[in-house]
Formats: structure tokens, C-alpha cells, sequence
């Protein structure tokens, strides 16, 4: 086909789409089929648009720009007439129905907290009204308070318990809320009364029992003449009120690099009342026939810590604590999944209906 030829085919589908009466079109299905006949795989539109490269390079760019307006305004006017046919669907379904304005409103649905805030909810106001108070810090921490300050320093093997993702330089995602406690004491002057709950993320392969993002709610008390006494007495209250006053703490020595002496907490089973013996007589699974559960981590604040926000460890004392929110949560209502929390699944969501509790105390 010559140039000649193909500039009066151009003219024709012109003439075709000019004659179309895009205002008498009424529905979306025939404005369609009318798309088709031009513009679709095998449309006249297109089939000519297609053999444009048989022609000169002096041709296409004489006639490429008239084919291409025509494209672009058949394609305005279909745009236009669809929007026109929407808004008299619209209409018409509108005022084909009736309104009782008598009729009372629909009330809208209640929303409600994620089950892990409800738990980190209830976990500080118990530690509300034991006198500790909100505090928090940035997702991404720098070297120096997510592990130096913390007696955690560069090729420390304490590093290797913490699996980091490193953003960039000596910046890092924090690997715990412990952070949040160096800030505290550079801010304030003891003695004070601290939480600080939040998420944390460490790289770890997911699975039932373990996620790379998670929460924790941390603790911790700076005054004078603080003693381990005083963390035995405060986390067993505190764990009484969270699970009931039947559960028995236990406390065993253990490490931690930001505190000395350390300790991990054990609950008593709540699958097996402590028995380490299940409801079916067999061995429980869950604390492995011991009758005790790990909860927590606990600990003297380390004079090596105190040195770094320059407080005298000789004059002050104090105590912290770490405690996994969603620990908690699986240990409390028997979720033996962690992956649950974060599915959205509203089937599983629903079943906690808040506390009645205020935020924080």
C-alpha cells in the first residue's frame, strides 16, 4: 500500500468513527464492541496503525502524527461517554429508591485493639501503678546505645546472641528496647521508674515460635540502695497480677552483658498447672515435665553501664528487665502459633475483646 492509498484508508475509518453517535450509545457493553471494531487487536484503527511501517520514514512522520490524533481523540470521546454513562446509572439508581428518613441510623462498627496491644496495654498499666512510667526511643539506633553503652562493645561475643540487621554505617534496627534506657538515663537524674515498650528486630528465620519483628516491654528502676530484693519483689507482683495470683516465679542465674547479677525468670506452667504432667496424663510439651516456663530476663543494672551515662555506680543502683509482649500473649491464651498476630485473619482477631483498662496508668 502506497501513501496515497493509505492516507484515504486513514480518511475513511474517520469518516466511520465521525458518523458514530457516541451520545445515542447507552451502555458500557456496546461503547466496548464500538472500542473493538477500532481499536482493538484486529480494529481498523489499529491494522492501519500496524502497516504504517511498510511506508517511507518522509511518509510515517507525515502521517503518523494524523493517524495518532485520531486514535487519541476516539479515545477521549469513548473515555468521556463511559464516565456519562456511570453518572446516569448512577442517577437513575439513585432515584429509584426511596428514603425513610424515620428510620434510625445504622450504628458503625466497633473497632478494636490488636490483641498484642491489649497485652502490651495491660502490661503497663500493672506497671503503671507500680509507679513506672512511659518512655520511648527511635526504631533505628546507632552503635553506641543499641550495644557500647549497653557493655556491649565492638567484637564483644555478646553480639553474637543478638542476630542484627545493620542499615547503614553503625546504624542498625534495634535489636532490643534496652536503648531506650541509656536515653532515660542521659535525660534524667535518678532515682526514676522507667518502661519502655515497643518493637524490636532481630534477623531470625520465622516460624512458630520466632519472628524477626516482635515486641518488648523493658523496665527499669534507677535509685539508691536498689537491691535484688527489690527486682524478686517487683516482677513477682508484677506477674501475679498479669496471670493471677496462683502462678509461682522462679529465679535463675544467668547472663546477660548490661546487667550483673542476671537472672531468668520462670513461670509456672500454665498448660499443666505447674505439674509438668498434661490434661491427657502424658509428659506436658510445652515445659518439657519441669512444671516451669522461661518468661523473662532480669538482672542489676552493670556499674559498667552506669559509667557510660555517667552515673556513680557507687551511689546509685538499680534493676532492668526485658519481657517479650508476644510471649506473653501465647503464654496467656495458649496461641501456639506467633505467625497469627500478623496474619490479619479477623476470625482470629475477634476473639480478644479489649480489657477494660485505661492506656496507661
Amino acid at each position: 500500500m502506497n501513501s496515497s492509498d493509505w492516507e484515504k484508508e486513514l480518511e475513511k475509518v474517520a469518516r466511520e468513527i465521525s458518523a458514530e453517535n457516541f451520545s445515542a450509545i447507552l451502555s458500557a457493553e456496546d461503547l466496548e464492541r464500538l472500542r473493538i471494531r477500532f481499536l482493538g487487536r484486529k480494529g481498523s484503527l489499529t491494522e492501519l496503525l500496524r502497516s504504517i511501517k511498510d511506508l517511507s520514514i518522509e511518509e510515517r512522520k507525515l502521517l503518523a502524527p494524523k493517524a495518532q490524533k485520531i486514535k487519541s481523540q476516539l479515545e477521549s470521546q469513548i473515555a468521556a461517554r463511559i464516565e456519562e454513562i456511570e453518572k446516569l446509572r448512577f442517577e437513575k439508581d439513585i432515584n429509584s429508591q426511596s428514603l425513610d428518613l424515620t428510620l434510625p441510623p445504622l450504628s458503625p462498627l466497633r473497632g478494636r485493639f490488636h490483641p498484642l496491644t491489649q497485652m502490651q496495654n495491660q502490661m503497663a498499666h500493672i506497671l503503671g501503678l507500680m509507679g513506672f512510667s512511659w518512655a520511648e526511643g527511635p526504631l533505628i539506633e546507632d552503635d553506641e546505645h543499641n550495644f557500647t553503652a549497653l557493655n556491649i562493645p565492638e567484637h564483644h561475643s555478646a553480639r553474637d546472641m543478638l542476630d542484627t540487621f545493620y542499615v547503614e554505617g553503625s546504624k542498625v534496627m534495634r535489636t532490643h528496647t534496652s536503648p531506650v534506657q541509656i536515653r532515660a538515663m542521659r535525660q534524667k537524674k535518678p532515682p526514676f521508674r522507667i518502661i519502655s515498650p515497643g518493637r524490636v528486630f532481630r534477623h531470625e528465620a520465622i516460624d512458630a515460635t520466632h519472628s524477626a519483628v516482635f515486641h518488648q516491654v523493658e523496665g527499669l528502676y534507677v535509685d539508691k540502695n536498689v537491691s535484688f530484693a527489690d527486682l524478686k519483689g517487683t516482677l513477682e507482683e508484677f506477674l501475679k497480677a498479669l496471670f493471677g495470683p496462683e502462678i509461682k516465679v522462679r529465679f535463675r542465674p544467668s547472663y546477660f552483658p548490661f546487667t550483673e547479677p542476671s537472672a531468668e525468670v520462670d513461670l509456672s506452667c500454665l498448660f499443666c498447672s505447674g505439674t509438668g504432667v498434661g490434661k491427657d496424663r502424658h509428659p506436658c510439651g510445652i515445659c518439657k515435665k519441669t512444671g516451669f516456663i522461661e518468661i523473662l530476663g532480669a538482672g542489676m543494672v552493670h556499674p559498667n553501664v552506669f559509667k557510660a551515662v555517667g552515673y556513680d555506680p557507687e551511689i546509685w543502683s538499680g534493676f532492668a528487665f526485658g519481657i517479650g509482649v508476644e510471649r506473653i500473649a501465647m503464654l496467656k491464651w495458649q496461641i501456639k502459633d506467633i505467625r497469627d498476630f500478623y496474619q490479619n485473619d479477623v476470625r482470629f482477631l475477634s476473639q480478644f475483646k479489649d480489657a477494660e483498662l485505661p492506656l496507661f496508668a
